[in-house]
């Protein structure tokens, strides 16, 4: 019989795959666009009542945002925040410590390459 913590991680798996799958036809075409999860899903201390949070990086800020509402309107995420490649750098290199969380915990949900 498997533990509650090993269901708790085989549903964690399933979800994040779910959203790496389902972001996947968001992506096509927006060259340089990264989608990360982070927050409780992230971290793995989730539970039911858990919102999924998503941070849409692109080369700019404009392309950002227009990946952020794209992924907002499929129903993926509960928050997502947009940002350029330029700011989540300055966010990774930052001390704000909800940034260095962010940073040290997000999951990239690009879908992972087939051979």
């Amino acid at each position: 019989m498997a533990s509650v913590q090993e269901i708790r991680q085989r549903l964690r798996g399933q979800r994040i795959a779910s959203l790496r799958s389902r972001i996947e036809p968001l992506l096509a075409g927006r060259a340089g666009a990264e989608v990360w999860l982070f927050g409780s899903l992230a971290r793995g201390d989730w539970d039911a009542r858990s919102d999924v949070d998503l941070l849409a990086v692109a080369p700019d800020q404009s392309a950002a945002d227009q990946l952020a509402e794209a992924l907002l309107g499929t129903g993926l995420a509960d928050d997502v925040i947009g940002l350029s490649q330029g700011r989540w750098l300055q966010r990774q290199r930052g001390d704000d410590p909800w940034w260095r969380g962010i940073c040290r915990d997000a999951i990239r949900l690009q879908p992972t390459l087939q051979p």
